[in-house]
């Protein structure tokens, strides 16, 4: 059966994984050569089309990534911009499979008139079958709120080596976890800064590979942005797939949000409080104006939990958010990882501090992450009812609802796909 046809099937399946508990590993499996062994108990039969996307890897169980850093690490990755008519194979027919399966809405690219994504005439970005975060939409299962006195800790836009360093070295001194929104390019050309992060534990997730409003560009290269980076990602730990991503600017709709759910399994994180640290230094955004900010969030209600949006990109940035660390603290705030809010987990294949795990393996509910205080009891952070307001900033959107949906479950024909996308290795990369 050709690889298309495989894909095809496996996009259909509707059954779900579930496996066994993984142990902890005592640190961060990263080496050159990494072991990814299946699993001896698959929930699949034998038989099913789905095991022959695995057959490379049952044949040999070792697999050589280049070493982060080398010239033979970044020559196999864009440079810039990626050119999407020069895509894994792969990751084409799985868009196609997903277009044609009616999984990805037919919704007109957005074009910027001043700064801001704008639709064609007759597209109404508000509209629940567009659903445009720009617009103040929130699409229904993405993730706006933590849990009931929880503040999710995240930065975007790293690594970057002037500023980056710094913060992860704040963030292990005082056990803080958290999760990286991490642009492609910048990993590219950070290497060092990224494995700081990777190494100390912090939760890595997908900002896109050169930051660009996502509803403004066609399917073929919102899936280049988002492959590349995961990839990027993938080959940068051991194999591990993020489970995450964040839309640059929370610019994102239903076509592109699908494409991110569908192709690769992504579950999107935004915001429900916005910093302006992007911007620090202009239009009035100072280390005052940040700590103002954060004291009214930090003393106010705890319902719902906090998203505060926070960058890594300037110093400025990163001396706001350990100013404002000791008020968390003080008001009873319980800091966990942006990434681990659902259920406790940042990588689809993965435990949050080493191994990549079976195919079908899946976390017991006992979380394995780190904070300074406890982690949440329960997968409560709350995703997106459907047509809330947003809080926003010129070139940040972001909003709040609640509806609750399982943790850690995927279609078993979605995590075959990406196990095909991702694990061959150097047979499609």
């Amino acid at each position: 059966m050709h690889t298309l046809q495989l894909i095809l099937v496996a996009l259909a399946l509707p059954s779900l994984i579930f496996a066994h508990t993984i142990p902890r590993d005592a640190g961060h499996d990263h080496d050159e050569t990494i072991r990814r062994a299946l699993p001896s108990a698959w929930y699949q039969r034998d038989d099913h089309p789905a095991h022959a996307l695995f057959k490379r890897q049952q044949a040999s169980s070792t697999f050589t990534y280049p070493q982060v850093g080398t010239p033979a690490w970044s020559a196999g990755f864009p440079q810039s911009t990626p050119d999407s008519s020069q895509l894994p194979t792969a990751w084409v027919n799985a868009l196609n499979a997903a277009v044609a399966a009616g999984k990805i809405p037919n919704i007109p690219p957005t074009t910027l008139v001043n700064g801001s994504p704008t639709y064609p005439q007759g597209t109404n970005g508000g509209d629940p079958s567009v659903c445009s975060g720009t617009y103040g939409c929130r699409i229904p299962g993405d993730i706006w709120d933590a849990p009931t006195g929880v503040l999710a800790t995240g930065f975007d836009d790293g690594p970057i080596g002037q500023f980056s360093p710094g913060l992860y070295t704040f963030l292990s001194q005082n056990n803080i976890p958290a999760t990286h929104f991490m642009i492609g390019v910048n990993i590219l050309n950070n290497a060092a800064a990224f494995q700081q992060a990777f190494s100390a534990g912090q939760d890595i997730a997908v900002h896109t590979y050169t930051h660009p409003y996502m509803t403004t560009l066609s399917n073929l290269d919102v899936l280049a942005q988002i492959g590349w980076t995961m990839e990027l990602i993938h080959n940068s730990t051991g194999g591990k797939l993020p489970a995450f991503w964040r839309p640059p600017y929370g610019d994102s709709d239903v076509r592109t949000r699908a494409i991110a759910v569908e192709v690769f399994g992504l579950t999107t994180i935004i915001w429900n409080h916005d910093t302006n640290d992007w911007n620090f230094g202009n239009a009035g955004v100072s280390a005052q104006s940040i700590q103002s900010a954060m004291t009214g969030w930090l003393t106010g209600p705890k319902t719902p939990g906090l998203i505060i949006l926070e960058h890594e990109l300037n110093q400025g940035a990163v001396n706001a958010f350990e100013a404002a660390y000791p008020l968390m603290i003080s008001n009873g705030w319980n800091l966990v990882s942006a990434a681990q809010i659902l259920n406790g987990h940042s990588w689809m294949n993965g435990t949050d501090n080493g191994g990549v795990l079976p195919v079908a393996a899946t976390p017991t509910t006992s979380s394995t992450s780190t904070s300074s205080t406890a982690a949440p009891s329960s997968s409560s952070a709350t995703r997106s009812g459907a047509n809330g307001a947003a809080s926003s900033s010129a070139s940040h959107k972001s909003g709040a609802s609640t509806t609750k949906l399982p943790g850690w479950t995927v279609y078993s024909g979605l995590f075959t796909v990406l196990l095909g996308l991702f694990s061959a290795g150097a047979v499609l990369f």
